[in-house]
């Protein structure tokens, strides 16, 4: 059985290796992506300061992502490709890292209380799968540290899942 242990690190960077390490622990031997996007996003949920919203939205169709496991409140379920910050991370392939949601042209208002986002694509074989979206009611809570952190925990995820 997997036991989360509280991370209590100063830096970002012993966090983040701290944090998927448990991820590693936490993924080892299971394939499925629909159980282990639900247990990643409560681990994030529940180690990550300052969130309030982690989870994944799946490509499904070429031009629309859906809504996966999530922490938080309720969510938007479906996002067309190339609006918002999660189907801008799709059309542009790359993660988006936004400071103040509020002035991303198109942002989509799933919870009114998030003020920044970081979105990174869960990239397999060259193919977008979808995306790991992160939200945060602080305005400038993601850095170019946290990006990398969670770069590194979308790898882990496709890495260890079937799809």
């Amino acid at each position: 059985m997997f036991t989360t242990k509280t991370i209590e690190n100063a830096d970002k960077a012993s966090f983040y290796r701290d944090l998927n390490s448990q991820l590693e622990g936490l993924l080892h031997g299971e394939r499925d992506f629909i159980a282990n996007a639900a247990n990643v996003s409560a681990l994030v949920f529940g180690l990550v300061p300052d969130l309030n919203w982690a989870g994944f939205y799946f490509l499904k169709q070429q031009d629309e992502l859906v809504l996966g496991p999530f922490q938080g409140k309720v969510a938007c379920v479906r996002i067309p490709v190339g609006k918002g910050v999660c189907g801008t991370a799709v059309a542009d392939a790359k993660t988006q890292l936004v400071p103040d949601v509020h002035a991303f042209p198109g942002h989509i208002a799933c919870d009114a209380n998030s003020r920044s986002e970081l979105v990174v694509p869960l990239v397999k074989d060259g193919r977008i799968l979808g995306v790991l979206d992160l939200d945060s009611p602080l305005p400038g809570r993601f850095d170019l540290e946290d990006q990398a952190g969670f770069e590194t925990v979308a790898a882990l995820y496709v890495a260890a899942s079937d799809f």
